[in-house]
């Protein structure tokens, strides 16, 4: 069963162009980790993409990020997993969530996804 937080299923190989994506705004652009940090970005209306991971404990973390998103028309995406998300934002540890502020290098990356998203949530 997903997560209270999780809207739609995310596929494999998008989730996969997600980490890449990630690590390519951590590398050329810049990012915010945590789920305190993602919030604030979001508000200021800083955020061009938000990633959630769905292995979240407990999930209740992330339930307001969506809605906050969909507020703010921010796009945003799921992984399976917070260790994963970590790493391709360049912590050793798992990270809740994170926003990319500027996409860098990212930027078709993500423009990709955001596509493949919305086909997803219709």
């Amino acid at each position: 069963m997903a997560a209270i937080f999780v809207r739609f299923e995310t596929p494999k190989e998008l989730a996969d162009k997600i980490y890449k994506a990630v690590e390519l705004a951590r590398d050329t652009g810049r990012i915010k980790k945590g789920t305190n940090e993602v919030t604030k970005i979001i508000e200021r209306g800083d955020a061009k993409f938000v990633v959630m991971a769905e292995d979240v404990s407990p999930p209740e973390i992330l339930a307001h990020i969506p809605l906050l998103c969909e507020e703010k028309s921010v796009p945003y995406g799921y992984v399976p997993s917070k260790t994963e998300l970590g790493g391709s934002a360049g912590i050793k540890k798992g990270t809740a969530s994170i926003a990319v502020m500027d996409p860098g290098k990212a930027s078709d990356l993500l423009k990709e996804i955001v596509g493949e998203i919305e086909k997803l949530r219709k």
